[in-house]
């Protein structure tokens, strides 16, 4: 039966990827995280999977990936400085395509920053973090329902699209408190990663399957050869410099998540049906954000509110539908950043509405009545 309880964000983190089937952890503790490794540590042996502590972020990724490889569904998390340092091994997991869930708690930077204090100043880092060209999808929690709920979704777009899933949550949806409903284990959609059916000798690697361009993914000792590089490989996983290899291994893994891009997408919208000035806000923002709007509507005030989920991919054609079919004059942008995601929005809208940016950089969290304000300079 469902249940419900009274959890921190990032235990709901834990609790999802557990339930989501998560058997190996690798980390290195780091606030404002640790709390999932540490539920982790204690749960994950209970369920007959393993936890280890590396000995920094680097190893903890690194050992995450070879527990993919090894057959477990893996999850490693982390905040803003471990981020920037897994983002040479999330390149490698892209490439080779090595499903796993890496969390980022965001917190205030540059470098050591504000460990104890909120920010959004990742976002692009999810994106962009990595060099070359790769299909990301990372989504923002806003909720602990939605820490849970994500966390059973990366796990499933992982294993599904073979590839690394990011949840982008932040420090004060990581350390709130909420009630959440924890649901059946048998109500769960889950997915596994395809297993490859041929004989042994038979198996090609990365020969993708036509009607989604993913290969299946056998596990080390599971008796098929495979070879694992960083390199950019033809079909047998080997490195390569023939141009129509190369060509056809990164557009393949850029295509198999823009094919179902519809399918990814996600985006929650409020009162956008009449609203002449339009907030886009996400994570923790969009709660403050979406008070607000509630706020001035029952004053008669036509705002609205738009909230990616997913992060990436952008739902923008989504965003400038509304935008569009609404007749939103203004857009406003409130960030826990200096506008990392405004000139995404601003792109998506394509000049349908003025835009306004909003940011704030102290580590404190914006207000409803700051939001309201800001409304109403602009209206």
């Amino acid at each position: 039966m469902p249940r419900a309880e009274f959890w921190q964000g990032n235990k709901a983190i834990a609790v999802g990827g557990l339930d989501a089937g998560c058997r190996f952890f690798g980390g290195y503790p780091i606030t404002p995280s640790t709390e999932i490794a540490e539920v982790m540590a204690e749960e994950l042996p209970k369920y007959g999977g393993v936890f280890i502590q590396m000995e920094d972020e680097i190893g903890g990724i690194a050992a995450t990936i070879g527990g993919s490889i090894a057959g477990k569904k893996a999850m490693t998390g982390t905040s803003g400085p471990g981020f920037s340092l897994k983002q040479e091994l999330l390149g490698y997991a892209y490439i080779a395509e090595i499903p796993l869930v890496c969390v980022d708690v965001q917190r205030g930077g540059p470098s050591t920053g504000l460990p104890t204090k909120v920010s959004q100043g990742d976002v692009m880092q999810a994106r962009w973090g990595t060099h070359g060209d790769h299909a990301t999808i990372a989504f923002a929690p806003s909720s602990v329902q939605e820490c849970y709920d994500l966390t059973v979704k990366a796990f499933n777009f992982s294993e599904r699209f073979r590839q690394p899933v990011l949840i982008m949550a932040d420090e004060v949806i990581g350390h709130m408190r909420e009630r959440i409903v924890i649901p059946d284990a048998s109500s769960l959609t889950i997915v596994n990663r395809k297993k490859p059916t041929v004989a042994h000798a038979d198996f090609i690697p990365y020969l993708a399957d036509e009607q989604d361009d993913i290969p299946p993914m056998a596990a080390f000792g599971d008796g098929y050869h495979w070879h694992v590089t960083g390199l950019t490989s033809n079909d047998w996983g080997f490195p390569t410099n023939n141009a129509p290899d190369i060509d056809k291994k990164i557009t393949r893994i850029l295509r198999k998540v823009e094919r179902f891009r519809s399918e990814v997408v996600e985006y929650r919208a409020e009162g956008c049906e009449d609203a002449d000035t339009l907030v886009v806000s996400y994570g923790c923002v969009s709660r403050s954000a979406l008070r607000a709007v509630r706020e001035l509507r029952s004053r008669g005030v036509k705002a609205g509110h738009f909230r990616p989920v997913t992060l990436w991919p952008f739902p923008d054609v989504e965003l400038e539908k509304i935008v569009s079919d609404c007749g939103v004059k203004r857009v406003i942008v409130p960030e826990l950043n200096m506008g990392q995601m405004f000139l995404e929005i601003e792109r998506a809208i394509h000049g349908k509405a003025e835009t306004f940016s909003r940011t704030l950089l102290n580590g404190e969290l914006f207000k409803p009545a700051q939001i309201i304000k800001y409304i109403e300079e602009v209206a």
